[in-house]
């Protein structure tokens, strides 16, 4: 007894003060900071920022890297960076504030507040709820109809005016299918509900209440110290233009910086308080992290993430557990800046990763910040995804060989190029252009002025695609192919096109002229 006396105190001793044995705050902190410095180096910027909080304080706020290759500008506390998809939180809690308000409820029906939207189901339609917006389960493949958004010149209303043309690939509500359409559906319900428009609603509700003063609706209103993009688009690492998603605005169209953002998770960990304000209920906190629907864990995700024991869909948050411990996050992504946001309601902390490049680097302090602050196994992340990002190109290399064997050479177009000439028009999308050229093809998507390619004859009338400069996205290589009627003359114009987010497949480009 005299020996197990001394273990039980010890034990006791750390129940009551709340805390557990092992590295102090300061020691995690340090582990992080020195495993960001790692990791920028290895994957070679250009830049990153961390904020971490732990009991309603910022306790770590740091930069690492450059704002633009090239330039010395370094990146800080205070930079700005595209948190692309980490704006769906700052929606749903917009949403939130109108239930508490009693303006709208989770599941009125979005035809009370939009009686012109149509989905392509008319029973879809006159079900559908606004929860069912902010909860990924519509029906519809995930990224389905991206393209109406993306760098297009469509506003908000005519890209939900195109909607009615997607096709599901599920019933309603019966599988996940992550969907940036009906968050840009959800911000026309905030702006029909309050009277306001959606940037306005959260710059006057959320922003500044939180004093997030850097933050901003829209890339065309960034302030000074505002990070550039940066992809291996056109062979090596480059810096991008800034892409306009205003047409997403409810979906993607917020930047900011980890200080700001700092406040923002101390407000999710504190249940919608931040200091003296309650900027959104306990109850309507509580709802936005529970699981609306299951996620299916994949055999690939388990051996990754062994601990893993279930997944599911929040409003604007995904939740999982980790090594016993409840993840409530999200990840942003748009050319050329990644990102995450990450709340451990147990640990009461949370962070942001901020990154202006499109390297793995994001996902692995995600999982490095993760494991120091639920106290997990140590894991050298850093190695294992240097690891997989080169089995990921041995393989693609693989394909890519294989697709050139396939190549028939030899072969020439049915037609001379100006038989291919002309305008190609889909429901859902609008009009894509080809034009002969000082002798060669350029295709050119209409709603989306950057994305402009030159055509190289592959075989039959087959062409691989060679995107020009202006097209920021990273796409591997790709192809049209034409068909032809029985008269000879060009019919259809497809658009295969590899990638992992963008679903040319879903037009269906037939001649106009």
């Amino acid at each position: 007894m005299r020996i197990l006396k001394p273990f039980v105190l010890l034990f006791l001793l750390t129940f009551l003060a709340g805390s557990s044995p092992g590295q102090s705050l300061d020691e995690k902190l340090a582990e992080i900071d020195a495993y960001a410095k790692t990791v920028i180096d290895t994957w070679k910027g250009p830049g990153m920022a961390i904020a971490v909080v732990k009991d309603d304080k910022a306790v770590f706020q740091k930069g690492y890297g450059v704002l633009k290759l090239g330039e010395p500008a370094a990146v800080n506390e205070n930079t700005v960076f595209a948190i692309a998809s980490n704006s769906k939180a700052f929606t749903t809690a917009a949403l939130a504030i109108l239930v508490d308000e009693k303006k709208l409820n989770w599941d009125d029906k979005v035809s009370k507040f939009l009686p012109d939207f149509q989905m392509y189901d008319a029973w879809v339609t006159s079900e559908l709820t606004v929860r069912d917006l902010v909860t990924h389960r519509v029906g519809l493949d995930t990224f389905s109809g991206d393209l109406l958004w993306y760098e297009t010149t469509y506003s908000p209303d005519e890209i939900l005016k195109r909607l009615r043309y997607l096709k599901p690939v599920s019933s309603f509500r019966s599988r996940y299918g992550y969907q940036n359409l009906m968050f840009i559906a959800a911000g026309k319900v905030i702006e029909k509900a309050s009277g306001m428009t959606w940037c306005g609603f959260v710059t006057e509700r959320i922003l500044k209440p939180l004093e997030m003063n850097r933050t901003t609706c829209s890339v065309n209103d960034l302030p000074d110290n505002a990070a550039w993009p940066h992809n291996e688009s056109g062979g090596k690492l480059r810096v991008l233009h800034r892409g306009n998603v205003d047409g997403s605005y409810a979906a993607a169209a917020l930047n900011s910086s980890v200080a700001d953002l700092s406040k923002w998770v101390r407000t999710q960990l504190n249940r919608g308080k931040f200091g003296d304000k309650q900027i959104f209920s306990e109850q309507q906190a509580w709802a936005m992290h529970q699981p609306w629907l299951a996620q299916q864990i994949s055999p690939q995700t388990l051996r990754n993430y062994p601990t893993r024991q279930f997944a599911g869909v929040g409003m604007g948050w995904f939740v999982f557990n980790h090594h016993g411990k409840k993840i409530v996050n999200h990840s942003g992504g748009l050319d050329g800046m990644l990102s995450f946001t990450v709340l451990i309601p147990e640990e009461n902390a949370g962070f942001v990763v901020l990154t202006n490049n499109e390297s793995p680097s994001y996902s692995i302090m995600m999982n490095k910040i993760m494991d120091v602050m639920t106290g997990a196994p140590k894991r050298d992340w850093n190695e294992e995804l240097k690891t997989r990002t080169a089995a990921a190109k041995k393989t693609a290399d693989e394909a890519r060989a294989k697709e050139d064997a396939a190549r028939v050479i030899g072969t020439k177009p049915s037609l001379v190029m100006s038989g291919y000439a002309g305008t190609y028009g889909d429901r859902l999308y609008g009009d894509v252009t080809v034009a002969e050229e000082n002798g060669k093809l350029v295709l050119r998507f209409g709603p989306s002025p950057n994305f402009v390619a030159d055509l190289e004859h592959w075989h039959y009338d087959t062409f691989e695609i060679k995107w020009r400069p202006s097209v920021a996205y990273n796409f591997p290589r790709g192809f049209v192919v034409f068909t032809l009627d029985k008269t000879g003359k060009t019919e259809r114009l497809i658009v295969e096109q590899p990638n992992n987010d963008f679903w040319f497949y879903e037009l269906e480009l037939r001649r106009k002229n």
